[in-house]
């Protein structure tokens, strides 16, 4: 019983964290689902971004690849995202905020590329 409440409450206060952290963003988020690579600490990071905004993203690693505070640079489809905090790590998950802004139009450009490659992909293409 104590693990199911301890559970319980460890996720509960995750989704309440989450909920808090959606509500405060200014842009929406696009899914990614797509791998990339960065720098952090000197040296190459291997992640998931899981989703962007223009303010930050989800990215998802192994567990323990990052630590609130630890800045990132992440390079998505060749493009440098601006420098990023990492803000919040739970496990295999992270969410980097951005010291600067993504264009829209970028976020909606990678945003596309992913939907067209998913469905080369269907389709047994190769993508561009």
């Amino acid at each position: 019983m104590e693990i199911t409440t301890r559970h319980f409450f460890t996720s509960f206060r995750h989704d309440t964290r989450m909920k808090e952290i959606a509500s405060s963003r200014s842009s929406e988020r696009k899914p990614l689902e797509m791998l990339v690579k960065g720098r952090m600490r000197s040296r190459p990071l291997y992640v998931e971004v899981v989703d962007v905004s223009e303010g930050g993203c989800k990215v998802k690693g192994r567990a323990g690849f990052a630590e609130v505070g630890e800045s990132v640079l992440l390079r998505i489809k060749g493009i440098h995202t601006p420098v990023g905090k990492f803000v919040w790590v739970d496990g295999k998950y992270a969410g980097i905020a951005f010291d600067g802004k993504m264009h829209p139009a970028v976020i909606e450009h990678l945003y596309n590329e992913r939907l067209r490659q998913k469905k080369a992909q269907g389709r047994g293409e190769k993508a561009a």
